[in-house]
């Protein structure tokens, strides 16, 4: 239990979302058996969200709230055929703005950024893609907006947009929910309801320990490894900073199952039944770690990362770009980030790599006419692909130029710089 509430400590997020789930099996419990009508349920969903936001973010839960007041006001008051370019551009500079600001404070006034911000930037984030996905599903004609009628039949109308921006269980983590998904399971859930969450949470939970658990052990590794070091001058292996980014993404990965098991609580994500009569809850994913990590292409791990934001990407950028849609991706999904200098290189560089695999499997694909080169393909490619997501993941993570030094092979950077890079073990 100690382990468990030093892990929690570390990770408030984290902690924030497993204490909601409660909240979120309220709602299901209370939606399945009738007690909320379809208002209610409106409400309760956007309520939680308003109060989740205030105890966990502070003032800063206000760039939430203008973010949802100015789209509610705009898919109003905009045609839908230029809702999208104005809610696209309001959001990521009004984003940028505070990224922006947070990077003020971390370089030019030295000194850590507000939790609660950092927070609400990730909320943030999060946020801009359920506002954008809106608009596109407006500007294709996927989502209707009711532009007659009395002020309050109007008024009735928004209650969706504005409960979709800011519902809990997607407030503080993914995946990302299409609006149309949404609205139906909020209308459908008491005709309908989809089978008690509570058999596949213990498991879902489970797991997230278990990636918990992996990432104190590796940071652990790591620290012990540093200590070790027998002078200051020493670098550490190419294994050690494997390691390093992959307890980096290991981060991740926990973020997202607890997200996913927050939403299956509340009833969201359920996808019908398996082949042999189990249920099945993986309709709101955002990636299965052991299917990440034994991707053999750079181009399949970019795919399957981050699963729905992948798919947000390329709906919203790579296919409505003629000019380089690849590079344009990801370089907005740099914008989308923040724009830190380590950001920006490593996803360029991921840009670039993903292209050369393209090319490359293009060539050497017709060659594998055995199976022992195609198993010796698929090794070197597993391997190439890790070396490239390790560079990735340590430029983009640790945002700046100190994050390259760690690349190099002969002499990445001095023992000090190293004990503040390796994260703490929990």
């Amino acid at each position: 239990m100690d382990l468990l509430w030093i892990i929690f400590n570390q990770n408030p997020q984290l902690a924030y979302q497993l204490f909601t789930i409660p909240f979120a099996w309220l709602f299901y419990s209370l939606a399945t058996r009738g007690y909320l009508t379809l208002i209610n349920r409106y409400m309760f969903l956007t309520l939680g969200g308003f109060i989740l936001a205030v105890l966990t973010m502070g003032p800063y839960s206000l760039l939430l709230f203008i973010t949802a007041t100015k789209f509610v006001l705009l898919v109003h008051f905009v045609e839908p055929l230029h809702v999208h370019q104005w809610i696209l551009g309001l959001q990521m500079c009004w984003q940028t703005l505070w990224h922006f600001y947070t990077q003020y404070q971390q370089y030019w006034l030295q000194k850590p950024a507000d939790s609660r911000l950092l927070l609400a930037m990730s909320a943030l984030m999060l946020l801009s893609q359920r506002v954008t996905s809106v608009s596109m599903d407006i500007q294709e004609g996927k989502v209707a907006k009711a532009f007659r009628g009395s002020y309050r039949s109007q008024a009735i109308s928004l209650i969706p947009f504005l409960s979709y921006s800011l519902y809990f269980p997607a407030l503080l983590g993914g995946p990302l929910c299409s609006f149309t998904t949404y609205v139906t399971f909020v209308e459908q859930i008491s005709i309908r309801p989809p089978p008690s969450p509570l058999a596949i949470l213990p498991w879902k939970i489970l797991r997230v320990l278990v990636v918990l658990v992996l990432k104190y052990l590796f940071s652990s590794f790591l620290q012990l490894s540093i200590f070790r070091l027998s002078s200051p001058h020493d670098s550490p292996g190419i294994l050690w900073i494997w390691i390093l980014s992959l307890v980096l993404r290991l981060n991740y990965y926990a973020h997202w199952k607890i997200s996913e098991c927050l939403n299956n609580a509340a009833g969201l994500g359920f996808s019908g039944c398996g082949p042999n009569g189990g249920t099945l809850w993986d309709g709101l994913s955002d990636g299965d770690p052991w299917e990440i990590e034994t991707s053999t292409r750079i181009s399949a791990f970019a795919r399957r990362w981050n699963d729905t934001t992948t798919a947000w990407l390329r709906r919203l950028v790579f296919q409505r770009c003629s000019t380089a849609p690849l590079f344009m991706t990801f370089g907005f999904s740099a914008w989308w980030h923040g724009l830190y200098p380590g950001q920006v290189l490593g996803f360029l560089g991921w840009a670039t790599a993903v292209l050369g695999d393209y090319k490359l499997h293009t060539c050497i694909q017709p060659r594998l006419t055995v199976l022992w080169k195609k198993r010796l393909y698929s090794l070197l490619g597993w391997a190439y692909t890790q070396a490239v997501i390790t560079c990735v993941v340590l430029t983009t993570e640790l945002q700046s130029s100190d994050a390259v030094m760690l690349l190099y092979p002969t002499h990445i950077v001095s023992r000090p710089r190293l004990n503040y890079l390796v994260p703490t073990p929990y």
